[in-house]
């Protein structure tokens, strides 16, 4: 076989499946697997959000070194299926390297989403999750047009624009100049209900989440980009949002306890939101229907848990250990990336309103609403991870008992 094309072609496989939105440690575990399917005698692998490096020692005693540089990734959970099919397929059959450059030019061609559906899911989402915060018809209306707004802005600045910052500057102040002008033109809204939904459609948290996460499994360069990354994206929002309240808003204490009265209202509406959400990050078929399913039990577990005890950081952790054990087993049932089942049912964990909060106590200078939802911010992306690294744990113990592989890495093969 030509082994330096078999390299470049277990790259392309890594560099899509990291663009596709693949978490790193199941990038490495994937990338280990297809090296040790090819017969290499040695493989080392080092992978973080923008760079992903491969040396391998042939049977023949030759080094192979490959680098690939991610300028920018994206989620599209479809695409990330097939890829983690095609690790399986290489992993079954080591094809060589034409038919896996071929197999890997199929999967790269699959037909796209249609874009009518991408607005469809960011209108649905963003009304959706402003409904969750507590806004009634008309807020549910501005909040569709401003959802329409910036997904039209969106698609066309994201082919001219790939700094966070000011994709989401531009976005959040859009969304937020729409909102505040039916404000100032004596519709009764809800401004801030409507916002929130809205940075539920922009929002980073999960960068914020996993690299916590991979923090505490000692990944510190991937965590702390991946930190750093959603800080620049939730500062995108603060400021975008900060200055068009500046110009247009009447400043006034918030209330910062926005939500839906109704348990039946908070639990619909965050499920078609995060069914909205799994359409914006390309999920097909019925894996659409289990992230809805995910969402609404993630967030019935919150309700029932927060009723026992009243504490947002123990709700959130039962909700995520819960979320996080149902994308496992359905991962396994439909010998898929786990990630797909996570990544929209875990948004009603997610702390959009808090994040909301912090920049808005920055813009009316109250500082103690800062420092109460910077808190309560931070702990609860450590609920999440901390309910993940629970579930993490329990779950590669149980298969090192049953000796079925679940992480691995360089050593697992010697």
């Amino acid at each position: 076989m030509n082994y330096h094309r078999i390299v470049k072609g277990i790259l392309d496989i890594g560099e899509a499946m990291l663009k596709s939105g693949a978490e790193n440690f199941r990038l490495d575990d994937s990338i280990y697997r297809m090296c040790h399917a090819y017969g290499f005698k040695h493989s080392d692998v080092f992978a973080i959000p923008s760079n992903i490096q491969i040396t391998v020692e042939t049977q023949d005693g030759e080094f192979i070194t490959q680098v690939r540089h991610i300028e920018s990734t994206s989620v599209n959970l479809d695409r990330l299926d097939y890829l983690n099919d095609l690790c399986r397929y290489v992993c079954a059959n080591t094809p060589d390297a034409d038919e896996l450059a071929a197999k890997f030019h199929e999967v790269m061609s699959r037909k796209p989403q249609p874009t009518w559906m991408y607005y469809v899911a960011m209108l649905v989402g963003g009304t959706a999750f402003a409904v969750f915060f507590g806004g009634h018809w008309l807020d549910a209306i501005i909040a569709a047009v401003a959802s329409l707004a910036i997904a039209g802005a969106g698609s066309i600045l994201s082919k001219r624009e790939h700094n966070l910052l000011v994709y989401n500057t531009l976005l959040a102040f859009l969304a937020e100049i729409i909102i505040l002008c039916c404000y100032k033109f004596g519709l009764d809204v809800n401004h801030k209900s409507i916002m929130i939904g809205i940075v539920m459609l922009l929002i980073s948290a999960m960068s914020t989440t996993n690299g916590i996460r991979e923090l505490l499994q000692r990944d510190f360069i991937s965590g702390s980009i991946n930190i750093m990354n959603s800080i620049l994206g939730a500062a995108g929002i603060a400021v975008g949002t900060a200055l068009a309240m500046l110009a247009l808003y009447d400043i006034q204490e918030a209330d910062t306890s926005l939500i839906a009265n109704s348990a039946i209202v908070q639990l619909l509406s965050c499920t078609i939101g995060c069914i909205a959400f799994a359409v914006l990050f390309k999920v097909k078929g019925r894996q659409v229907v289990y992230s809805g399913i995910g969402a609404f039990c993630t967030y019935a577990i919150y309700l029932v848990a927060i009723k026992i005890v009243p504490s947002n950081f123990f709700a959130t952790l039962m909700g995520a250990i819960f979320v996080a054990l149902y994308a496992f087993i359905m991962s396994r049932v439909n010998k898929a990336p786990s990630t797909i089942f996570l990544t929209a049912s875990v948004f009603p964990l997610i702390p959009g309103a808090a994040l909301y909060y912090v920049m808005y106590g920055f813009v009316i200078q109250d500082y103690a609403m800062v420092q109460s939802q910077t808190f309560a911010l931070v702990s609860t992306c450590l609920a999440i991870s901390f309910g993940f690294l629970i579930v993490d744990v329990v779950t590669r113990t149980i298969m090192e008992d049953l000796e079925i592989a679940y992480h691995i890495g360089k050593d697992f093969f010697k």
